[in-house]
């Protein structure tokens, strides 16, 4: 099962460009996805199939595509992730994990019944945005530190 933690803003930002240079159809064909119109990737005015925009995205994250079958049927949370990434994914919202319920011990419920003992939740720190990555301008990959390009030199 892929894991979509080393996926980027800019990540995304490539499949999306790369979904612009090949058009729809194609971009669908070569990786091997359906349309899925239950989930869709708004950037820009334009609307993108989000399915296999993130699993396009993995690959530009790891080497490796998402594939079809990892992405479909609720096994990953495809608009979360996208909406984690600063993006509007609109659609199913099926694929979301349901919320878990609190555990509470019987103890803790009887003293909040007589109000003795309450407890906050500790406040989170806002996370920092991420810096886009260096990207090649021909084949779309990330850069190296060094700022030359692997695949075309």
């Amino acid at each position: 099962m892929a894991t979509f933690s080393a996926v980027t803003r800019q990540h995304i930002l490539q499949a999306i460009a790369e979904y612009d240079d090949r058009g729809r159809d194609a971009f669908l064909g070569v990786y091997g996805f359906t349309p899925s119109p239950a989930r869709a990737l708004v950037h820009e005015g334009r609307t993108y199939d989000a399915t296999a925009i993130l699993g396009v995205a993995h690959r530009y994250a790891t080497g490796r595509l998402a594939t079809p079958d990892e992405l479909d049927g609720g096994k990953v949370a495809v608009t979360t992730i996208l909406r984690k990434r600063g993006f509007e994914a609109t659609g199913a919202t099926a694929d979301a994990p349901a919320p878990r319920p609190a555990r509470t011990s019987a103890r803790a419920s009887a003293r909040t019944a007589t109000g003795t003992a309450t407890r906050t939740a500790p406040t989170r720190r806002a996370s920092e945005p991420e810096r886009p990555a260096a990207i090649c301008p021909t084949c779309f990959m990330a850069l190296p530190a060094t700022g030359v390009c692997d695949s075309c030199g």
